[in-house]
């Protein structure tokens, strides 16, 4: 079995590991003569399954007690909806710090549903190529949350701070992060945060499954209007129950959970191999006239790299070879053209070393 390199920014490579041992258990989990896709989210089984992934999340980001962790359907996506039903339900203004597609997708979401919402900061003057300075932002006097987007994924621009911020009155402004692409890419400190929320499919596991960290005292705001699968505190009241959950991909996240534990040591030793992929991977764009990244150097996204040829006619024959060489889905997204490199956490450093060497390579004969 070959098994090529894959930089799809979703859904995304998993760890072979991983993938081994759901192989082996696909059909006989543990004994029990079925399969964990066969099980009822009510059984024993499922219960423990669903338990322990929780337990090591809650490890790997030392989530403090006072977090619910939600494990939904939707994407993160529906968090854009969710989000305002659930924390302006008493009133107020969401504001938005816009750094690119997602973050415009969340503002325009929560526009939609008839929010008041307020635009804190944007990087749209310099094309999305550098966040705002912090000291830039302007929030409203009943300003709700704060909501940002830590990673774009699309635009490869990364925040280099977490966002600190007050109203006027020195109240404190709830944060809220869209971490779909860089959470579990290193240490963060959930405490700074009012919510956290990310789709699977980057770095916790397959698509079908977002998890929602939020902290307690944000329950219970909803109104008794909204659809119950869509209540923060319902969902929590319930385990992530409230219907049945997309059992599979808990836990396949689960076995990514693990493997992070214990295969890599923890994210301070993933946010070392995470940064090492990438600073190899700029160094060498940044090394060639051949090939360009627009993003400024503070901002450059450790998980998703776009890059650009000199000669945009070239980018065919790129990608043709690219993908008879084994480096899988490096096609940029349709709205920005070019290449685009993910390297979450379950790219091997391989897999930047071959890619590098091909870029060389690419470079010399059609340079």
């Amino acid at each position: 079995m070959t098994r090529h390199y894959n930089f799809c920014a979703g859904p995304a490579a998993l760890p072979t590991a991983v993938l081994e041992r759901a192989r082996n258990e696909l059909l006989d989990y543990q004994g029990r003569g079925l399969s964990v896709m066969e099980m009822s989210h009510r059984s024993d089984e499922f219960i423990a399954i669903a338990e322990q992934a929780e337990a090591d999340l809650r490890e790997l980001l030392s989530i403090p007690s006072n977090y619910r962790v939600l494990f939904l359907q939707g994407g993160a996506s529906m968090q854009f909806s969710m989000l305002p039903m659930n924390l302006l339900g008493q009133g107020g203004s969401a504001n938005f710090i816009q750094t690119g597609i997602w973050g415009k997708k969340a503002l325009s979401e929560a526009k939609r549903l008839g929010f008041h919402c307020h635009v804190a900061a944007s990087s749209e003057a310099n094309g999305h190529t550098a966040v705002p300075d912090e000291a830039a932002l302007s929030m409203t006097h009943d300003a709700a949350y704060l909501h940002y987007t830590s990673n774009e994924t699309i635009g490869g621009l990364e925040f280099d701070y977490t966002p600190r911020v007050a109203r006027a009155d020195g109240a404190e402004v709830p944060l809220v992060c869209d971490m779909s692409s860089n959470i579990l890419s290193g240490p963060i400190d959930i405490s700074d945060f009012g919510v956290v929320y990310a789709g699977a499919q980057k770095n916790i596991g397959p698509a079908g499954l977002t998890i929602v960290i939020v902290r307690d005292d944000l329950l219970g705001k909803a109104p008794g209007t909204i659809p119950s699968l869509f209540d923060y505190r319902m969902l929590a009241e319930a385990g992530s129950m409230v219907n049945t959950p997309p059992t599979y991909a808990w836990y396949l996240s689960g076995l990514v959970f693990q493997w992070l534990k214990n295969d890599i040591g923890g994210l301070d030793a993933m946010d070392v191999r995470n940064q090492r992929k990438a600073q190899k991977l700029y160094a060498a764009i940044d090394a060639s006239d051949f090939y360009s990244n627009p993003i400024a150097v503070a901002n450059r996204s450790r998980m998703n790299v776009p890059f650009v040829l000199a000669d945009e006619r070239l980018d065919s024959a790129f990608l043709q070879e690219a993908d008879e060489a084994g480096l899988l889905n490096l096609k940029g997204h349709r709205s920005v053209g070019g290449m685009r490199a993910s390297l979450y956490n379950a790219v091997p450093e391989e897999a930047v070393d071959a890619l590098i060497a091909f870029m060389a390579d690419f470079e010399q004969r059609r340079g």
